[in-house]
């Protein structure tokens, strides 16, 4: 009996080690344990994965939660489930199709009408290398999806989030924004060879470079703006890559895997500590990686393409820009 104690404990002692490392490097739980009743939260993309968890930790901490997805019934659904596991009834779905500009002003127009305030912005929804599809408005889709709509959205609901200051907007971006680059000749990929990988990643360079303009232009307004790469989850986002079905991904590669890639609930703690962290009340313009801050990819950091990508945005989605003194690059919309 006693030659079996050794190898037992010395494998305990690895899968504990190996559990301890996963969490390491998975960047652990949200430290704060603020609550935020009386607070009303939109959430992108909230129906499944990070969206749905980090809807279900804000849930927790009390606030009034909207989930705002392009599938209604699943939306609801989610909604149903949130409610039903905190206790909170102030869980809500709405619909949202950010790869339409009519749906988005359609949402944005019955926020501002019913909600009194808004405190919390979080634009969640993505899609990942998928085929080369195009919005309602003609936008390649990771660009249309995960940045344009974004972009809209949230300039349309600017005077509620100011209104409602302080209040905070977080852009989920992605580590992919690295390799990303801003072809301003043909952002939509009309011209060129599409390859979905350099579409992603472009789109989410544009998500940080729109979080530095953003920040940019509310100084001073008590809302704060936020990029963040949540780390690489087990979710539906990566259904376009192959890399679930592939058995050499699955078998080769897995223990990697394991180590590296998070569950929804864990890549949502990143969101929920930029939303609710007392310590980032009027931290601004930051990207993060997890739950530090990080410094982003030099073009990300470049506010002569942010400024420049701005006004494309702005021109593409039918917005009209304001250059006051005091009111530098705001939109208004058409």
């Amino acid at each position: 009996m006693n030659r079996y104690i050794l190898p037992l404990s010395v494998l305990g002692t690895a899968v504990g080690g190996a559990v301890l490392l996963k969490d390491f490097v998975a960047g652990g739980a949200c430290p704060s344990k603020t609550t935020i009743p009386g607070k009303t939260v939109i959430v992108t993309g909230a129906n499944t994965g990070i969206g749905k968890q980090t809807a279900l930790e804000l849930a927790r901490r009390g606030g009034a939660i909207i989930l705002a997805c392009r599938d209604l019934e699943k939306c609801e659904a989610a909604a149903r489930e949130i409610r039903g596991e905190t206790l909170n009834h102030h869980v809500n779905a709405r619909h949202l199709d950010l790869a339409s500009l009519k749906s988005i002003r359609e949402f944005a127009a019955k926020i501002i009408e019913e909600e009194e305030r808004v405190h919390i912005l979080i634009n969640n929804a993505a899609v990942m290398r998928c085929p080369h599809w195009t919005t309602e408005d003609g936008f390649e889709m990771q660009l249309g999806v995960n940045y344009l709509g974004h972009f809209l959205l949230t300039n349309l609901l600017l005077d509620k989030l100011k209104a409602s200051a302080p209040s905070r907007i977080i852009n989920l971006s992605s580590l992919a924004h690295v390799a990303g680059h801003i072809d301003f000749e043909d952002l939509n990929w009309e011209k060129r060879k599409y390859d979905t990988k350099a579409a992603y990643c472009q789109s989410k360079l544009a998500v940080v470079l729109f979080t530095k303009e953003l920040s940019r232009q509310l100084q001073g307004t008590g809302v704060t703006v936020n990029a963040l790469h949540p780390g690489v989850a087990r979710t539906e986002l990566g259904r376009h890559t192959g890399m679930h079905s592939s058995t050499f991904s699955s078998f080769t590669l897995g223990p990697i895997f394991w180590l590296l890639v998070k569950s929804p609930q864990l890549a949502a703690q990143p969101s929920t500590y930029l939303a609710v962290a007392e310590e980032l009340e009027g931290v601004s313009g930051k990207y993060f990686e997890g739950l530090k801050e990080k410094a982003p990819a030099p073009e990300a950091e470049d506010e002569e393409v942010a400024q420049r990508l701005w006004a494309e945005s702005a021109r593409l989605v039918g917005l009209e820009m304001s250059y006051g003194s005091s009111e530098r690059g705001q939109c208004l919309p058409k």
